[in-house]
């Protein structure tokens, strides 16, 4: 009961700002009197996490339903067929990704929007969920130059829109939020964003042009777009070391239009496209069963003589596969859910590696895949459940690192109850060690058990939700334990003292 009403403590003053925000309602019903099509933004921006979170997820698919022979070696197959989708997907991910956070920089800015901001914002929409296609045409023929030039077109042509998006709300201070409403300097604020705007597009087209003559130049050029914020935070910091500078806080006063790694994140925002990847992935499995394991009528009726059961007990591997692949993403969210639980302020580099995650977290649909597709026993199905250990292995590993990159500015970005010495610091340490352990183990388990490397895999899978039910308990018992081998000699005391 006692941690029950910590967590409802722990919720008090999000309570406490809904009923604040219903206070404001006859205000804002005033407003909208007042600018006729003002309305909130909250509706449009679930509407493009939502789009967003989709189109970086469903690359996965060509890379999941690419057919490997049985007489195919898995990892010459993972050469020759898988090398150039797989990093399609990736690259789509992590500039789908860079684009969404973008437009959570941008509407950071505007706290209400008209149908003009709406209109434009669908233009920005269409254009992103195309880029995946012409990534596709990037991997297809490298040696063309059409896939690059359609893609920094693109770049430019979102990144200009988001201008006119700038432009528009600066010429109706209404929809910009309350910090820049009430400055006296909004010219400096329009500037500003629209520099940080505009070096995209600015990097995309000198792309453009080398690509017609040094196309390898190009995609260092589009490398560059992705981390060019982190390069060069890394060379600020270096300077100011070099010189004996100490940067000490963001020199920017737009905390929201940085490139520091502590630049606040919108948490709702994260949450919600993380929440969307992991639906998407958990769908696109029983897309694959609804596929793929549905018997065709004429074959039961000639070969089990009219017994369904009969003919649904030949898919019983893939069954498993599906029942434990769901659980595995179904409880890589729960810690999600756990750990965005206690994080009050979310930063870039959180953002960053929670990018990093949810890539990981995309890719179980293609271990899915691969865990039943090899004959049993066979060299393949090993490779084939290794791979599948070290995806679930980095899907947790990086959600550990968010909580190792928090702990660095924990009065900011967590709640006290997991601060190091924290309550739950220890439970969550453990909870989110969880699976990057399970995974760990059961990868150099099965490099010495190869015959069982599928049950022991499979095992492992449905171990790992009674696991989580008695980690409190665990965690109890082992700091118990660590606790009374800490004691001094004497006064000896008994065990079950220290446990109580």
């Amino acid at each position: 009961m006692a941690e029950d009403g910590e967590i409802i403590e722990h919720h008090v003053s999000e309570e406490m700002e809904k009923k604040r925000h219903f206070a404001r309602l006859p205000e804002a019903f005033l407003e909208r009197e007042e600018h006729g099509s003002t309305q909130s933004s909250h509706r449009l921006l679930a509407y493009s996490d939502a789009l967003i979170s989709i189109i970086a997820t469903v690359m996965i698919l060509p890379v999941a339903h690419t057919k490997i022979q049985d007489n195919e070696e898995l990892k010459e197959s993972l050469q020759q067929h898988l090398t150039a989708k797989i990093a399609v997907y990736l690259m789509t991910f992590l500039i789908v990704t860079v684009a969404w956070a973008a437009h959570i920089r941008l509407f950071q800015v505007f706290e209400r929007i008209d149908d003009c901001l709406a209109l434009l914002n669908l233009a920005c929409m269409m254009l992103i969920t195309f880029l995946p296609y012409t990534f596709s045409l990037m991997a297809a023929f490298p040696d063309n130059i059409l896939g690059i030039l359609l893609f920094c077109s693109c770049v430019i042509v979102i990144g200009l829109i988001q201008a006119v998006i700038v432009l528009y709300g600066f010429g109706r201070p209404h929809l910009l939020n309350d910090q820049i409403q009430g400055s006296q300097n909004q010219g400096f604020y329009k500037r500003h964003i629209l520099k940080v705007i505009l070096r995209v597009p600015a990097f995309c087209f000198f792309a453009g042009i080398f690509s017609f003559v040094y196309p390898l130049l190009s995609y260092v050029l589009l490398a560059v777009v992705i981390f060019f914020p982190y390069i060069s935070q890394s060379l600020r910091w270096c300077y100011s070391k070099a010189v004996g500078k100490d940067e000490g806080e963001i020199s920017d006063p737009m905390l929201f239009y940085s490139y520091h790694p502590n630049e606040p994140l919108s948490k709702e925002r994260v949450e919600a496209f993380s929440d969307g990847v992991y639906a998407i992935v958990a769908t696109l499995l029983i897309l694959d069963i609804c596929e793929d394991n549905v018997p065709d009528p004429l074959e039961v009726q000639q070969r089990f003589n009219g017994s369904l059961v009969d003919a649904l007990q030949e898919f019983g591997p893939e069954y498993l596969a599906y029942f434990g692949s769901f659980a595995t993403v179904g409880l890589l969210w729960f810690v999600h859910h756990s750990l965005f639980l206690h994080v009050t302020k979310s930063t870039r580099l959180m953002g960053l590696l929670n990018t990093f995650s949810l890539a990981f977290v995309g890719g179980l649909p293609l271990a899915y895949q691969l865990t039943h597709e090899f004959p049993h026993n066979s060299h393949n199905e090993l490779e084939a459940i290794q791979i599948s250990c070290v995806i679930i292995f980095f899907a947790g590993l990086f959600q550990l690192a968010i909580w190792v990159a928090a702990l660095f500015n924990q009065r900011e970005t967590l709640h006290p109850f997991v601060h190091y010495n924290g309550q739950d610091h220890a439970f969550m340490l453990a909870k989110l060690a969880v699976y990057p352990c399970m995974a760990l183990g059961t990868f150099f388990v099965t490099c010495v058990l190869s015959r069982f490397s599928a049950p022991v895999f499979h095992l492992a899978q449905i171990g790992v939700p009674f696991a989580f039910l008695l980690l409190r308990l665990l965690v109890r018992a082992a700091l118990s334990v660590l606790r009374w081998l800490s004691r001094p000699s004497h006064p000896a005391a008994p065990f079950s003292d220290v446990l109580t």
